[in-house]
């Protein structure tokens, strides 16, 4: 039996999803083909996001949490919220929660199609900030993830991370073009933790994703320019070969468990959130990326967007070791 991962900690996440969605994930038997007729094995839902993937792993590892999203009290994503004992604060909204769709072969191929959500005003930003300013100084992470809705402009999480980051420690796990939009800033708006993966790394340091994702050491790399511009830690998520960690004192590289993949989607947020966790526990920066590595490939193994129950995940079979990484101002980091 696998030994469960003990989720003693204390400590309160807040969560920011601005563009929330139902996932529903849509499971084939064989291998997806253009323009084929498919029966689906199973078709499953759920309220996520970004955010609210995390808050929901807050729920299971017993962590105190806040999803702050905006929603209709009524609608039926809500009610899913209420349902998993997710305390949230809402942003009243006119429009239905968008659906995604994730398409899962039975090798564990993934494909996404999200839809764009509904557009947001700058009075729906304005009160998203300030239920986040209203939970700032009792959080102990405030995490901003995912996509911005139609409406937002590109620099607003940047806005955010400069406005929060005096009064609690920020993440942010965003792509596109947020994510450029925030690199930009990292001299006002650097945040305490970013979380790329190896597409979104190589999107702003001009490197090849394959590349990176398949060579830790490379990924580290990249991964130290964010670091030389204010980032304190970056977690670069590598798929199948694991997570590198880094920050001014060092970098690592964790291996994952063997592990039979049948969904991606939700992996990235709960490496994510073990990373905080360990960090709400005092772990050190390696024990923080076993956890983040641990929860992630947990996460991979199971249905759609499934977030790990504490007991699913396995860090004592993740293998940490240090890594060689040179600044970009040409000084190697210290091991």
């Amino acid at each position: 039996m696998n030994a469960p991962d003990s989720p003693d900690s204390s400590g309160c996440i807040v969560t920011l999803t601005p563009n929330p969605s139902t996932d529903r994930t849509l499971t084939l038997g064989g291998p997806l083909q253009r323009g084929a007729v498919h029966r689906l094995e199973t078709v499953g839902s759920q309220a996520g996001g970004k955010g609210v993937n995390i808050s929901r792993a807050c729920i299971s590892a017993g962590v105190d949490t806040v999803a702050v999203l905006p929603a209709a009290t009524d609608d039926a994503f809500v009610h899913e919220l209420v349902a998993a004992g997710i305390p949230h604060r809402l942003v009243p909204s006119d429009h239905p929660v968008r659906v995604n769709f994730t398409v899962t072969e039975p090798d564990g191929t993934t494909t996404k199609l999200n839809s764009p959500g509904a557009p947001a005003t700058p009075a729906d930003l304005q009160a998203l900030a300030a239920r986040l300013h209203d939970l700032a100084d009792s959080a102990d992470w405030m995490v901003l993830a995912g996509s911005l809705p139609p409406g937002a402009p590109a620099e607003w999480y940047a806005d955010l991370v400069a406005d929060l980051r005096d009064r609690t420690r920020v993440a942010v796990d965003t792509s596109d073009e947020p994510l450029r939009a925030l690199v930009e800033r990292l001299g006002t708006a650097a945040p305490h933790v970013m979380k790329p993966n190896g597409d979104e790394l190589a999107s702003f340091t001009g490197g090849d994703a394959d590349a990176l994702e398949a060579d830790p050491a490379a990924a580290a790399e990249a991964a130290r320019f964010l670091v030389d511009q204010g980032v304190e830690t970056v977690l670069v998520t590598l798929g199948g070969n694991g997570a590198v960690l880094v920050d001014r004192s060092g970098a690592w590289h964790a291996s994952p468990p063997p592990t039979d993949v049948v969904s991606t989607v939700g992996a990235g947020d709960s490496s994510l959130f073990g990373y905080l966790l360990g960090h709400l526990r005092g772990d050190d920066q390696a024990d923080c990326l076993a956890l983040a590595v641990a929860y992630g490939s947990a996460a991979a193994g199971l249905p759609g967007t499934t977030i790990p129950h504490p007991a699913q995940v396995r860090r004592d079979l993740v293998q940490v070791q240090h890594l060689p990484v040179r600044s970009h101002l040409g000084k190697q980091s210290p091991q």
